[in-house]
């Protein structure tokens, strides 16, 4: 998504970027005003099948508000009664500085509609249904969705593989999940995270399906694939991948090579590992 914005803007200083990153600020907002109308009158845009009111959409009226990026140029839905009552940007509110901050929060941290709701009622005094906010986070998935899925280079020269374990509420429980993460150095010494993927406790049958993910994206070839020495993992690489050569990380292997060092030694060991790991040959 990046590259494309920045084919699109093709900046050639700070100053673009700003601009660039101004322009998405507007547009994010301009889709949450749009949603909180949609909720607010009960139907989406031409679907009057759905129709439950005689209030209707009347056009727009512009706003110039205060943004954490300068100024900003807003087109506020309005409906033909009057009673729509924007929160994203409230009647009469000209600073936003911070809305920003917490729109990004609350998608990153994948809060729940409720959890949203309660945090912007408390911290920034905006009432926002669950159900509005589920419609503003509508309009981001498929963003993220065309992220997920977008085509990958035809080959990447190394591979870093690890999964990374939270802690999440589920169903009023807590239970742990593991993010897969994917990122790969291109040829041309450029990195790109090619993908993150949530599942259940790390596994090799999963990161097998992960691995058959990114070969169906276009990539055909991976010169070194790193990874933690998960059991059963490099056995799911070369199935997909026969020809790469596998490396275990680093770091991973000098855990597991002081585990069989006692206690006392481990500081002297240490510096002498460090030695082999530094040496240019």
């Amino acid at each position: 998504m990046i590259g494309q914005l920045l084919a699109t803007y093709q900046p050639e200083d700070a100053g673009d970027v700003q601009s660039m990153l101004k322009d998405l600020l507007g547009d994010t907002l301009q889709g949450m005003l749009e949603a909180e109308l949609e909720d607010d009158l009960g139907y989406s845009r031409y679907d009057y099948a759905n129709k439950e009111t005689d209030n209707r959409r009347n056009g727009y009226s512009k706003k110039t508000v205060t943004s954490s990026m300068g100024a900003l140029t807003i087109d506020i839905p309005r409906d033909r009664d009057g009673e729509f009552e924007p929160q994203v940007v409230k009647k009469h509110q000209t600073d936003i500085t911070t809305i920003k901050d917490p729109v990004l929060s609350m998608y990153a941290k994948g809060m729940t509609t409720r959890d949203i709701n309660e945090h912007l009622q408390n911290v920034y005094g905006v009432d926002a249904s669950p159900t509005m906010i589920s419609k503003m986070t509508d309009k981001i998935l498929p963003i993220a969705k065309e992220w997920q899925n977008r085509p990958l280079s035809n080959k990447y020269a190394i591979v870093f593989m690890d999964a990374i374990h939270y802690n999440v509420r589920q169903d009023n429980a807590v239970i742990k999940k593991a993010v897969y993460i994917a990122i790969g150095t291109r040829l041309d010494d450029t990195k790109e995270v090619m993908g993150m993927w949530v599942g259940g406790n790390e596994s090799a049958k999963y990161w097998l399906g992960v691995l058959n993910e990114i070969k169906n994206r276009g990539t055909e070839n991976m010169l070194i694939v790193s990874f933690d020495g998960l059991t059963g993992f490099g056995d799911a690489i070369h199935a997909v991948f026969p020809n790469a050569e596998i490396q275990r990380c680093i770091i991973h292997q000098i855990r597991y090579t002081t585990r069989f060092v006692s206690y006392k030694d481990i500081k002297p060991f240490m510096a002498d590992l460090k030695l082999v790991y530094q040496a240019s040959h």
